[in-house]
């Protein structure tokens, strides 16, 4: 298995611009949402996408903007409500919200559609959680059905870890919301990195998220690798030389990630020729072994 590097827009700067540099090197994804710069991000992608017709792009329903939920309200698919939260997966929502993005983004079809952070939706509550994402993969489901979207999955920080819902779960959600095993659940996206290391300490046992992906054949992007990019400014070149020698800290840390068992893609915001160069190469290098992702994760859990 080999990860590839995928453009997260969430902290990109001059996205038409990152989206450009991005599919000129070779990136096969952008991940982008509703929420993101402002509420601007799918506007401005769309160019871009037009561009770059076989460029795929993922992007989401859950958090919107202000603008975003009067909209909504107007529309009829919230109340007024469910717009203060700034947060929804009610499925007259999740139906409106897949037609607005494939406007803005102009696409007929969606590569991918992601809840996102569905934990937002009934914090601490499994047992309301669960029918809301089912009857929301429903109108995936639909969706999926009617041609608008090819695959759907979920895009969560602290859903995993903090076990509002499991992988098994989801795929069993999914399999309510077609009616039997046929789902179109095809992704999931959730925080890996030398920061947030459980699901790589997880993988290596055996156990948790990413080997149950794996096993489902999900596609795993990971998502914020460097921390929001704050992660090189707190590995030093001691670290990098431990994971890599030759490797920056920015790139050795990539390169962990992308070597962690079942992750498909890493999400990166580079928006520089030379950024997106650098972690080409990171990842362009033999991957890491178990031994010595092990050996990586016991460094930094030493105190």
């Amino acid at each position: 298995m080999t990860a590839e590097l995928a453009l997260g827009t969430y902290r990109c700067r001059a996205i038409p611009e990152a989206a450009a540099r991005a599919a000129a090197s070779g990136a096969q994804w952008i991940d982008t949402a509703p929420n993101y710069a402002a509420g601007r991000a799918q506007d401005v992608l769309a160019p871009v996408l037009a561009t770059h017709p076989s460029l795929r792009v993922s992007t989401k329903a859950g958090y919107f903007t202000a603008a975003t939920g009067t909209d909504a309200v107007n529309a009829g698919v919230l109340t007024a409500d469910q717009a203060m939260t700034g947060h929804g997966l009610a499925p007259d929502y999740v139906r409106w919200q897949i037609s607005r993005n494939r406007e803005q983004l102009g696409r007929e079809r969606l590569d991918l559609v992601l809840l996102h952070n569905p934990e937002r939706a009934h914090p601490g509550d499994r047992l309301a959680l669960h029918p809301a994402m089912r009857d929301a993969f429903v109108i995936l489901e639909e969706e999926v059905a009617a041609g608008n979207v090819a695959g759907y999955g979920i895009a969560t920080w602290a859903g995993l870890e903090e076990e509002a819902f499991t992988v098994g779960e989801l795929l069993a959600l999914a399999a309510a919301a077609a009616g039997g095993p046929e789902h179109h659940l095809v992704a999931v996206q959730m925080p890996v990195s030398l920061v947030m290391m459980t699901p790589i300490v997880q993988a290596l046992e055996g156990r948790g998220p990413l080997p149950v992906a794996a096993d489902a054949g999900l596609r795993v992007m990971a998502s914020a690798p460097l921390h929001g990019g704050e992660l090189p400014g707190m590995a030093d070149q001691e670290l990098a030389d431990l994971i890599q020698p030759g490797l920056t800290p920015a790139q050795a840390c990539l390169l962990t990630v992308a070597s962690c068992p079942g992750v498909t893609d890493v999400l990166i915001a580079a928006s520089s020729t030379p950024h997106w160069r650098d972690a080409a190469d990171a990842v362009a290098q033999p991957y890491l072994t178990a031994a010595k992702l092990r050996e990586i994760t016991h460094v930094l859990a030493s105190p």
